[in-house]
């Protein structure tokens, strides 16, 4: 279908945008690519289209009427059809609005001699005629000769050939518009079930759609209304502070209704309708606005810029969500928060997340003391004491800002200037700022510009930085530390003490400043340890470490993964070497302190299972996946090893059956028998180094046995 044609039947409301499809999300750069592509005739891809006449919800104000008939709906190709729609029209399509238009990709230029793509930069376009709105392009009101005109005018030579380099392209780019988009259809006899079936599939390679737009797809496609019902509770939220998107809810829902933090396939089916209905209801009307409020008041969390990940949220809304309506007592709120503080300074959800989320949804539900045992899951990945070092050179995208933050507000701190509160300051101009209090103008001229990145990094930390109100940044201006600091002393006493802010005032002058920042680490790292230690008491728990916390926390000197036993998934074919491979990790987890080898589990915590090695195993089941494998340990490693040091056993992660291999350690040195490059027979002792398997040189073999086997 020609780009037209495309762009025409959508303002003939004979091409549409269905509701489950994600927001428009490209950014300029994606825009300029894809106009690039189009300028120089490369592919672009294509676009899957279904004709129906009984549409699902659709995007936009347009309502579908029967005596419209069959009807065209976008699949596949909406990003780049709504860019092209933007920057040809040079309006929003009438599927969105401005206010859904996140990045708006309009307003790009074209050098019409060079066909260099850019946004508009004054100094570079001003007086520069051959640079050009693409939109104007394509709306044919340019020509080549405006341009040569303009250029000769500011004297320039424009010869026939640099005009017909002008010309050409403008008539490259006009003839964008009859360029065609492969289209691929879903025939009129398909369902609405069938066409989200296909739309899955077709973005199931991980490049279009995250697992939870995929699974928002598949909610709306049972619930056509949901969309719309989640964005209009953003929006309130939004209002309130609290930035979330479309994922965040979908997060929430696997979380409330399953436990779970991976598994969006569990939302798909439309048998969680009512379900998920209910659900939601119960999160719109009580839960989503209880944990803003409890955030809000209790700690003092105003913004989720504050926040370095909202999904640590995640948690917090299933518990209470669990309550059935019912409010925490104080006890349970004081152990929220400080689990809050602690997963946000330690930033547990900022890598891996669906893995993490759930062995904590797991806990939650498993656990008596579920967020001290939540708390007890980050002291094992991180010290949860903060030390001063952990300040030097962070700026304040650091967690540890948004933690200072919450602290100062704790203690009611003030403006230095103005005495307003810093908690929920009213009107523009009581804005909050961070402010530097070493002014980086005259850090500058003391040698910590960007020209020295270590200075520029200390210029820049979170202990030269105070809250201030928008017009007290603004009077301050340059003002030396010094004179700025002492007037705040005399005007209000306390208000330094409570920004912790060093009160000895000759780390107030600039050449003490490395001097300060020493200081008010020291400061801050104490009393932020004693802030977090009095917000609530932990107390101790016993509980045992489930294969799946083990599988969250990642491979280590006891624990290592292997994707298969015998399948090469690079090569897609049996690899025996791999066999070796697992002979050695077993041997090194004996000649240690023993440990577990989980065979279906990649590098990264996810779980494979082996359905692979079972198929090269002659579609064998578990039975003969183990007897293959003791097989293997027996001829490589001693039936007196393996029958008394191993047990072989195949849990369930995740809906997934996995095999574990449990060793003991040794009773005696483990030597495997291999062959040397030349094919002559070598033994080769290993033992685990961290998280891997290593071989110990000969000359170091003697001391480690004798010191691991001595009686």
């Amino acid at each position: 279908m020609k780009i037209s044609t495309i762009l025409d039947k959508i303002d003939e409301h004979q091409l549409f945008v269905p509701a489950f499809q994600r927001e428009y999300v490209w950014k300029r750069d994606d825009a300029k690519e894809l106009l690039d592509s189009l300028i120089k005739d490369y592919p672009t891809g294509t676009m899957l289209t279904w004709e129906t006449n009984q549409p699902p919800e659709l995007k936009g104000s347009h309502k579908y009427r029967v005596e419209q008939g069959a009807v065209r709906i976008l699949l596949d190709g909406q990003q780049r059809i709504t860019t092209l729609y933007m920057l040809i029209k040079g309006k929003i399509p009438p599927y969105y609005t401005e206010a859904e238009i996140i990045y708006d990709t309009r307003g790009m230029y074209v050098n019409l001699e060079t066909r260099e793509l850019e946004y508009y930069s004054k100094q570079k376009m001003q007086n520069d005629p051959r640079w050009q709105n693409i939109t104007d392009v394509f709306q044919r009101t340019v020509r080549e000769k405006d341009i040569s005109d303009q250029l000769r005018e500011r004297g320039q030579v424009v010869d026939r050939a640099r005009e017909d380099v002008i010309d050409e392209s403008v008539r490259a780019i006009e003839r964008i518009l009859d360029r065609d988009f492969p289209e691929q259809t879903i025939p009129i006899k398909a369902n609405i079930r069938e066409a989200i079936d296909i739309f899955y599939k077709v973005n199931d390679g991980g490049v279009a759609l995250t697992e939870a737009e995929l699974a928002l797809a598949q909610i709306s496609g049972y619930w056509p209304q949901a969309r719309d019902l989640f964005k209009a509770k953003l929006v309130k939220l939004a209002d309130d502070g609290f930035v979330f998107k479309l994922d965040f809810i979908v997060y929430a829902l696997l979380a409330c209704l399953h436990a779970n933090g991976s598994d969006m396939r569990k939302l798909h089916g439309a048998e969680n309708d009512a379900q998920i209905r209910s659900a939601w209801q119960r999160l719109d009307n009580q839960v989503l606005d209880y944990v803003v409020n409890l955030l809000r008041s209790k700690a003092y969390v105003d913004h989720t810029d504050e926040i370095n990940s909202v999904y640590a949220l995640i948690p917090i809304i299933a518990f209470c969500f669990s309550k059935n309506g019912g409010h925490l007592t104080e006890t349970e709120i004081s152990k929220v928060v400080k689990w809050f503080y602690y997963s946000q300074v330690r930033t547990r959800y900022i890598s891996q997340l669906p893995q993490k989320l759930d062995r904590d949804l797991r806990t939650l539900s498993d656990s008596e003391s579920p967020f001290d045992d939540l708390l007890r899951v980050i002291a094992e990945e991180r010290p949860l004491e903060i030390v001063a070092g952990e300040f030097v050179g962070r700026g304040i995208s650091h967690p540890l800002w948004g933690l200072m933050k919450w602290f100062f507000k704790s203690r009611n701190a003030v403006c230095f200037t103005t005495g307003v509160t810093i908690r929920k300051p009213m009107g523009k101009i009581y804005q909050l700022e961070n402010d530097h209090i070493f002014p980086f103008s005259r850090l500058k001229e003391a040698g910590y510009g960007k020209e020295n990145r270590h200075n520029y990094a200390l210029a820049q930390e979170i202990t030269n930085r105070a809250i201030l109100t928008q017009v007290a940044n603004r009077t301050k201006s340059d003002q030396d530390s010094a004179g700025y600091l002492q007037g705040v002393l005399e005007r209000a006493p306390q208000a330094l003490k409570l920004q912790s802010i060093p009160m000895n005032s000759e780390l107030w002058e600039l050449e003490n400043y490395q001097d300060f920042l020493a200081e008010r680490r020291d400061i801050l790292a104490k009393e932020l340890n004693e802030f977090l230690a009095g917000v609530a008491t932990t107390e101790a728990t016993n509980s045992a470490m489930s294969l799946e916390d083990m599988i969250a926390i990642g491979e280590a000197d006891d624990l290592e993964f292997k994707a298969t036993l015998r399948w090469d998934q690079a090569e897609q074919r049996i690899n025996k070497t791999l066999e070796d491979v697992i002979v050695k990790t077993v041997a090194a987890l004996g000649n240690g302190q023993g440990g577990s080898l989980l065979i279906g589990v990649g590098d990264n915590c996810e779980i494979l299972g082996l359905e692979r090695d079972y198929a090269s195993l002659g579609n064998a089941d578990k039975d003969k996946f183990q007897l293959h494998l003791l097989n293997l340990l027996d001829k490589a490693l001693g039936q007196s090893f393996t029958t008394s040091k191993l047990k072989i056993t195949f849990p369930v992660v995740a809906g997934i059956e996995i095999c574990q291999v449990a060793a003991a350690p040794a009773s005696k040195p483990l030597i495997i028998k291999a062959s040397d490059k030349n094919g002559l027979p070598v033994e080769k002792f290993y033992v685990r180094n961290g998280n891997s398997s290593r071989e110990m040189p000969l000359s170091e073999m003697p001391q480690y046995i004798a010191d691991r086997f001595s009686k």
